[in-house]
């Protein structure tokens, strides 16, 4: 009986990946602009009068709001070099990009980009997107108050090489839950929450808003944050290719202070960064303001330079798992040439907000 109910639920839970896949590639195939479609018949680098342009790849997750906030205020400002925030589903399609130089510049996870350099991909970290902004999210009738009530339990990470699937083990190790006591499935971010809804899964850990859309729908509850676990916390990156920052280094520099002034700025105007990336996101405005102050400290934008030690903890803990395996010396893997002394709020004219998106739906 328990085992025909096993496979039962095992095929339950495939035919559910197989919808959220057939429903994704049906949204995939309407073009739109700023999508990873429209990008890849387009160049990574190009010259307009005087100015550059980067094609920059992002998530829509909040650790990667400070991409399109960037590509904003480089649109409405005097810098040498425009931004165009690039959303993509998923990382394999990022690292698939910078592998193949479809583009130069991307966010991606801290161990992904370990991973990367550790396989010999010419790419630099420059510099965070953010710190914190990453939960553990169960049912909402859940009565779980720690890791040893999800034994037996389905959660979903977004890959092996995520630090919030580095997180989960940090965690069981410190709570004495073995491996194997916890199944995981990897699942895209923008699948965990219609996944959780349906009951396929147990709960998911993440970075946000999806967490935050789970709790306003009243079907998920935050079991932790990532803030109060591991303090500081570091998920995602910003990855330059090294043929971008040998090239065109000043196009580098304007993109690595466009993010950390971009992180300033959203850090002390939420409700105006909700508003901004709600597009670019393809996002509830609502949902963003919701994840950007409940409670305000749930991600955070500064402390955007990460000291060497805080990222050899995460590759002591990718080797210690077996996803990394060598040390990788911080003078190959990082580049803070880019981050300059003075950091100081980007320039945001919201009052453009309605231009830019006139500008937006004319490429369509």
């Amino acid at each position: 009986m328990m085992r025909n109910r096993s496979i039962q639920v095992v095929i339950g839970f495939v035919a559910f990946l197989v919808l959220l896949a057939l429903m994704r590639n049906r949204t995939l195939n309407r073009a739109r602009p700023h999508d990873q479609e429209d990008f890849h018949h387009a160049p990574v680098t190009q010259s307009t009068g005087t100015r550059q342009s980067l094609t920059v790849a992002f998530l829509p997750v909040t650790c990667h709001l400070t991409c399109p906030v960037t590509d904003f205020a480089s649109k409405t400002s005097t810098t040498g070099t425009t931004f165009d925030a690039m959303r993509f589903g998923e990382f394999p399609s990022i690292v698939e990009a910078l592998k193949t130089k479809k583009l130069l510049a991307g966010f991606i996870t801290v161990p992904l980009a370990m991973k990367m350099r550790e396989q010999g991909a010419p790419i630099r970290i420059c510099c965070l997107g953010h710190r914190d902004g990453s939960q553990l999210t169960v049912r909402k009738e859940s009565d779980a108050r720690n890791l040893h009530d999800l034994t037996g339990k389905t959660i979903a990470i977004p890959s092996p090489f995520s630090n919030e699937n580095f997180l989960m083990n940090q965690m069981m190790r410190e709570q004495g839950v073995k491996p194997g006591e916890i199944k995981f499935v990897v699942l895209p971010p923008p699948d965990m929450n219609a996944a959780l809804s349906a009951k396929a899964i147990d709960g998911f850990i993440v970075a946000e808003p999806f967490c935050g859309k789970a709790e306003m729908d009243g079907y998920g509850r935050v079991l932790y944050y990532a803030k109060d676990v591991w303090p500081n916390y570091i998920s995602c990156c910003l990855v330059v290719h090294e043929d971008l920052i040998r090239d065109k280094p000043d196009v580098v520099r304007d993109l690595v202070r466009g993010i950390i002034a971009s992180g300033e700025w959203a850090q002390k105007n939420r409700l105006e960064a909700a508003k901004l990336v709600a597009p670019a996101f393809h996002q509830n405005v609502k949902l963003l303001t919701y994840v950007l102050t409940q409670p305000a400290d749930r991600v955070t934008y500064t402390g955007l330079n990460p000291t060497d030690a805080e990222m050899q903890k995460i590759m002591d803990m990718g080797i210690s798992l077996g996803f990394l395996k060598k040390k990788v010396p911080m003078t190959e893997l990082m580049d803070r040439s880019f981050i300059g002394p003075d950091i100081v709020p980007a320039k945001i004219d919201m009052s453009r907000m309605s231009e830019m998106s006139t500008l937006s739906a004319k490429k369509k």
